[in-house]
């Protein structure tokens, strides 16, 4: 069979190549029958000559030979044309299916290049997403340092107490455990942080390759689109012998959509992570400011309480203290009243002493122990009884009053006392803990 040759002009004629004929020797039939002249006369007419018949001859096979070739050229034309015909038609056949091929491969890169895009654009808008979040940690992270300066600072503060108030109550328990949460917190809110930061690198690594992978295709469809609008009218096709061939790095139609399969599948993988880390976020920072509002509200409900005891307590000692400053007053006076009866009874002590004295000298028989002498000496002994039970009564008065004004110091200096804690507390502590943040500002929100 003829092999197929694409042709894009009419052929040339095709002519038989013209080639010399074969020297044939004749040998020429010499004259030397009886009418043969020989001699000097023929002798330069001796050379080799054809036959008539061979010149014929001759004639004919050029004859026959130029008809072969024109019947031959026929031919030869007839099936160029239908070579070129044909060549014509499967060229253009040809060249539209590859126009159509690089249609389908358009549509193909146009797909991906969507895809890749809207990838892209999803997975930027995430990652601006998670920057929000990212910055709601860093403001919550800042916020709590409001709060664990407060906590230590009132522990610090409540170690200015004084005895006996100084004492671990649940002021200082719920402080400790603030104090302790609020630590927790923050290594928490650390750790999430750095979560974020790694998973905004890891959206921007996926970014940039799907971006890569993107400008890839966008610049392949820009070839292929030029491509597919080359004709054979167009002025900048030319010979590019050296391209028809298949480079070894090339990729296959399988490899190339699982390359870009695989890129937007892993961008979707991350966009996931980070859909569930902020929403990791926003539960870690909604937990964690309540459980930093409700601590603190524990916190001030036990200072509350504990300056309700403290009033409760300086209140009941000012009122011990006024009883204990009326019976002093009262104590006083009762000395004072026990002094002056042991004064008054001096005079009668003295009568009744100088009336046995001035009758221890009666004479003689008249130094008579009658009724009179009993009766005296009973009084001085009834008023010895009673100057005595009187000292001792006095003794026990200025012993008591003692105790009491002892009591007193005491009552004043516990008084003392509650009023520092209660400064403390109430006027050092509670007041500076009306700078703890806002449930917005503990959230990120501010």
């Amino acid at each position: 069979a003829q092999p197929k040759v694409l042709m894009t002009k009419e052929p040339a004629p095709q002519t038989v190549p013209a080639s010399d004929l074969p020297v044939k020797v004749y040998e020429v039939a010499l004259n030397t029958g009886p009418d043969s002249s020989s001699g000097l006369a023929t002798a330069g007419f001796r050379t080799a000559k054809y036959l008539p018949v061979e010149w014929f001859r001759s004639n004919s096979n050029l004859y026959h030979k130029a008809l072969a070739g024109c019947e031959q050229a026929a031919r030869c034309r007839a099936e160029a044309k239908e070579l070129a015909d044909h060549a014509a038609a499967t060229g253009q056949r040809t060249q539209q299916a590859s126009t159509a091929t690089l249609g389908q491969r358009l549509k193909d890169i146009y797909f991906w290049k969507s895809e890749l895009q809207k990838e892209i654009e999803e997975l930027e808008a995430e990652t601006d997403l998670l920057a929000a979040q990212k910055l709601r940690l860093e403001r919550a992270l800042d916020a709590t340092e409001v709060p664990y300066a407060i906590a230590t600072d009132n522990l610090q503060c409540r170690e200015r107490r004084q005895p006996p108030d100084l004492v671990s109550d649940e002021v200082e328990r719920e402080l400790l455990k603030e104090a302790e949460l609020i630590r927790n917190v923050q290594e928490l809110l650390k750790r999430t942080l750095m979560q974020a930061v790694n998973q905004m690198r890891l959206n921007r690594d996926h970014k940039e390759v799907c971006e890569m992978d993107w400008s890839d295709k966008a610049e392949t469809y820009s070839m292929d689109d030029r491509c597919g609008r080359y004709s054979n009218q167009s002025t900048n096709i030319q010979f590019h012998p050296s391209s028809v061939k298949f480079e070894e790095s090339a990729s296959t139609p399988e490899t190339w959509a699982k390359f870009s399969q695989d890129n937007i599948y892993k961008a979707e993988q991350d966009k996931t992570a980070s859909i569930n880390l902020r929403a990791l976020i926003d539960n870690i920072l909604h937990d964690v400011s309540e459980d930093l509002r409700m601590q603190c509200a524990a916190v001030n409900e036990a200072f509350a309480k504990r300056c309700e005891q403290l009033d409760d307590a300086k209140h009941k000692l000012k009122h011990h203290l006024r009883r204990v400053l009326k019976e002093i007053g009262d104590k006083e006076a009762s000395i004072a009243a026990l002094k002056q009866a042991m004064k008054d009874k001096e005079a009668p002590m003295k009568v009744a002493q100088t009336r046995l004295y001035d009758r221890s000298f009666r004479p003689n028989i008249e130094l008579c122990r009658d009724e009179a002498q009993f009766r005296l000496i009973n009084e001085v002994e009834e008023l010895t009884e009673t100057i005595e039970s009187l000292k001792k009564k006095l003794l026990e008065s200025e012993e008591s009053l003692r105790n009491l004004e002892d009591a007193q110091m005491d009552l004043e200096k516990e008084i003392a006392v509650k009023a520092n804690s209660l400064f403390i507390d109430r006027q050092k502590c509670m007041a500076h803990r009306n700078h703890y943040p806002a449930f917005l500002k503990l959230a990120g929100y501010q």
